[in-house]
């Protein structure tokens, strides 16, 4: 025998009418005509070539046949009621995973804050961070290992980019520099002092150099921006870092504005908004939000 795949609204039919006993009281709650609802029990019967209902002018009860599947279609139903509860829930945002991949300046300095003002809103959502060079994040984002990145721009690869602010990029010297006490460091003395690179993924600063025709003399190279600042604190020469990680710095370190401006371009980065979760998408609101109203 073939079986065909029921509406689950013949199933809620068959049983509104056995909890009202009566076609017409089932009509009646469902909002449906009593020939509609007589029809979807007939359907459930000629599909399944079984009398489920005994009909009187008194009402109606079950069969035997209909006694054995009942209970099998009250689960069918009380299922079907979870997932939309389920489906319900994701829509307005009650739960789910977020999972964010970011550069550490940003993670530490930034992303916190952020999550913190979106947990009041939506408390049991849960978050996954994964911290890595641009070109790590770029790469998470294109596998689905995570839902969204930040980035700084330009981004390699097709991903759709959501602009979230300029940072600006400073001059980070020792505060004994003899160009400490200028107004502004000029960027072409960087053709002339020792200078500590960001090696994963440094563009922006790599960008000024080409820029402005620099060859600085790269003293020491390592992966982590705090590094740096400890080496320039201990007078090992100079560096360029974003002004978001150095706002909440304790280094005994100079933070000088460039004599001619730079910043860089923060981005979230998705491969589509469009696909993205419900969740997903109230954070890229939330974030949105947050900048058009500082």
């Amino acid at each position: 025998m073939v079986y065909k795949i029921m509406s689950i609204q013949k199933y809620i039919a068959f049983l509104k009418t056995i909890e009202y006993g009566s076609i017409t009281e089932a009509s009646k709650a469902l909002d449906y005509s009593q020939s509609g609802v007589s029809r979807m029990i007939n359907d459930l019967e000629e599909e399944w070539d079984l009398s489920l209902l005994e009909r009187g002018r008194t009402g109606v009860r079950l069969t035997s046949d209909g006694i054995r599947i009942l209970p099998y279609i009250k689960n069918v139903c009380n299922e079907y009621y979870r997932l939309k509860e389920e489906i319900d829930s994701i829509h307005n945002v009650q739960t789910g995973l977020i999972r964010i991949g970011s550069v550490s300046s940003i993670a530490s300095n930034w992303i916190p804050n952020v999550i913190k003002a979106f947990r009041e809103k939506y408390p049991n959502i849960e978050y996954e961070l994964l911290v890595g060079g641009y070109g790590k994040v770029e790469e998470w984002v294109n596998q689905g290992r995570v839902d969204c990145g930040f980035l700084i721009l330009p981004v390699k690869s097709d991903l759709e980019t959501i602009f979230i602010e300029k940072d600006r990029l400073l001059a980070v010297v020792p505060y004994n520099h003899k160009l400490a006490r200028m107004e502004r460091f000029p960027v072409e003395a960087f053709n002339n002092e020792p200078f500590m690179l960001l090696e994963s993924g440094n563009i922006e600063v790599e960008e000024i150099f080409k820029k402005y025709n620099i060859k600085p003399k790269i003293n020491f190279r390592t992966l982590d921006d705090y590094v740096i600042m400890s080496m320039v604190e201990c007078g090992f020469g100079v560096s360029i870092l974003p002004e978001l990680i150095l706002n909440r710095t304790t280094y005994n370190i100079k933070a000088m504005e460039l004599d001619k401006p730079e910043y860089r371009n923060i981005v979230l980065a998705l491969k589509s908004k469009k696909s993205a979760s419900p969740v997903v998408k109230k954070f890229i609101e939330h974030i949105k939000y947050r900048h058009n109203n500082k």
